[in-house]
């Protein structure tokens, strides 16, 4: 069984026992997070809400971190004036622990 759940202002496909790593959450390690489902289904029967569905997804929050940097530059045409700058984005890594139908 897949769903589709939505945080953070994103979308993700997960399935049982996956480590999904989604915009930071405000849980310690070990708390339960449900989250809004968006799409359920297997090979059998398929769900799509309408935004949302009433069931939800259950995961427990493994551990927080912050993504690989991303480096970029801004350059001014003509002007010989380049900046640099990096980003590193937090997440938290969610074990998904029961999708309920």
């Amino acid at each position: 069984m897949i769903a589709v759940i939505q945080t953070g202002g994103k979308q993700y496909k997960v399935a049982e026992g996956e480590i999904v790593k989604v915009e930071k959450l405000d849980f310690e390690p070990g708390n339960i997070v449900k989250f809004e489902t968006l799409f359920t289904g297997d090979e059998s029967a398929v769900a799509i809400g309408t935004p949302s569905l009433k069931t939800h997804v259950e995961g427990k929050v493994v551990t927080h971190g912050r993504h690989e940097k991303v480096a970029g530059i801004r350059h001014k045409a003509k002007k010989r004036e380049m900046t640099r700058y990096g980003h590193k984005q937090h997440y938290t890594a969610v074990e998904i622990t029961k999708i309920s139908v």
